[in-house]
């Protein structure tokens, strides 16, 4: 009895402690799109698709018009928002894909190697926020180290609970699992069971969706409804298969929010949605060029971010922030500090979400020296609202575009400003040079301009071809609902 009272007190003592400490840090539910493109959500134009969950975000929240990602493919965007570093100082410049090995005939230059897992040197974000108490989950698609379990792999990585798709049912890149459920939903299940289970203590939640990645599964009933849509409304971007996609990621995204008003979590807990590269180029236009590429297309995406501390809610915000920011910024909300020996490239906008100034910065860069689908190696810069892109095929030529005036880069302003396109290109190779970027040079010995480039893998990577519910995606229908989509890279 008495060893009982003993612990009451010290639990009561430890207790008033942690209240004594002030309020705890706020949550964070950080959802990554996998080839969402900029103009892919009602609250940034679309009016095909209809996402009123993801709307009803940016009507409470902050809304970056010209947000990209620190990269143009999957990879290297996920290894920028882990680490808050560019791509070179992490290493990670691209998917790496067997289809599109260094060397490959279709390629003018031999392309700079890429690391395809995430050193554990790097304090990952999770890891940051661990040693301030946060329970982390890891849910979707990982890219940065493979296998399910080590050091390179979430687990390993900073995050307390991991969730792949293969461990909940479904096969690789299949969007139902063979009891026919459906993989965005099932990852929803699984945010709504962590955030319940930590409710008492801040959490970190990262859950990177399969979708809305071709090929495309999807469900019956939404796809019936787009494809009557898409009758009515005459418009090569309508594609039905991927407007159903986005549909069910939106529905999901109005059950983690509701689940967080349910626990009493909403106004403790920052909710962020973004993608992780550029969306096709069927869908990306006015923009120019599309996933893989540095226009515009290729790396601006949709960016919202609802929470407590949101000042100007249902605003939107001009000021360009990319992937790298998400690490400084979900930092300084936390109250947490930088760690020791990190380098930070990214900004963080917290500022700009209490209603301040944006922190000052000069600016922004890009770098893939890769190849992937028809893009070439390429590096970028902006400044202000020039923005100007070297292509070292062919040269290196560069060409300059101003955003504000031409957000399409229809112009290209590099031989009527000469003077500002030397300014650009002077800063670019200063940074390649302080970071240690790769720069592909040499000319590929086995280069053949008569070859063809793959168009990926006509097999389908759905869920019914692969094993995940049989009877759906056979023959027309099956490949009808892919949209066309299927030489989609990774």
């Amino acid at each position: 009895m008495l060893a009982g009272s003993f612990a009451i007190l010290l639990l009561a003592v430890f207790s008033g402690a942690a209240g004594a400490a002030g309020p705890r840090p706020p949550n964070f539910v950080v959802i990554l799109m996998d080839d969402m493109g900029w103009r892919d959500v009602g609250f940034m134009g679309n009016t095909f698709v209809e996402t009123p969950n993801i709307d009803a975000l940016a009507k409470r929240g902050l809304v970056f018009a010209q947000s990209y990602s620190s990269a143009p493919n999957c990879a290297p965007t996920r290894a920028c928002l882990m680490s808050g570093q560019y791509t070179p100082r992490h290493g990670i410049y691209t998917v790496v894909d067997p289809r599109q090995p260094a060397g490959s005939p279709w390629h003018k230059l031999v392309a700079a190697h890429s690391e395809s897992e995430l050193a554990t040197e790097v304090t990952t974000l999770p890891e940051a926020l661990k040693s301030c108490g946060y329970a982390t989950a890891f849910l979707g698609m990982w890219n940065l180290g493979r296998g399910r379990t080590g050091p390179r792999t979430p687990g390993g990585q900073g995050f307390d609970t991991v969730v792949f798709p293969e461990t909940i049912g479904f096969g690789k890149d299949a969007y139902f699992d063979g009891a026919g459920r459906y993989l965005s939903d099932r990852l929803a299940d699984e945010t709504l069971a962590f955030i319940e289970a930590n409710r008492a203590r801040p959490f970190f939640v990262y859950l990177a969706d399969h979708a809305v990645h071709a090929p495309y599964d999807p469900k019956p009933e939404l796809l019936a409804r787009y494809e009557k849509k898409a009758k009515a409304i005459e418009d090569r971007r309508n594609d039905a298969a991927y407007a159903a996609t986005i549909h069910a990621v939106d529905e999901n995204v109005g059950r983690i929010v509701a689940g967080l008003a349910r626990l009493g979590l909403s106004e403790e807990t920052f909710v962020i949605f973004t993608s992780d590269n550029g969306g096709t180029e069927r869908y990306t236009a006015p923009l120019k060029g599309s996933k893989g590429q540095l226009y515009e297309g290729g790396i601006r995406v949709p960016l919202v971010v609802t929470g407590p501390t949101v000042a100007r809610r249902g605003s939107t915000s001009d000021v360009p922030v990319a992937s790298i920011d998400l690490y400084p910024t979900l930092l300084e909300l936390a109250g947490a500090a930088v760690p020791a020996g990190q380098r930070l490239d990214g900004v963080s906008f917290a500022p700009l979400l209490r209603g301040g100034p944006a922190a000052a910065r000069d600016r922004m860069f890009w770098h893939f020296p890769c190849y992937v689908g028809r893009a070439t190696p390429a590096s970028a810069v902006r400044e202000g609202d020039y923005k100007a892109i070297e292509f070292f095929e062919d040269g290196g030529h560069v060409e300059v575009y101003n955003l504000r005036e031409d957000p399409g880069e229809t112009r290209d302003l590099a031989a009527a400003m000469p003077e500002r396109t030397r300014d650009l290109t002077l800063a670019l190779h200063a940074w390649q040079r302080d970071t240690g970027a790769a720069i592909p040079d040499r000319p590929n010995p086995a280069y053949d301009p008569q070859a063809d480039r793959p168009r990926g893998n006509n097999a389908a990577g759905g869920g019914g071809r692969k094993g995940g519910n049989p009877g759906r995606a056979g023959g027309e229908r099956g490949e009808k609902r892919r949209g066309g989509q299927m030489g989609q890279p990774p």
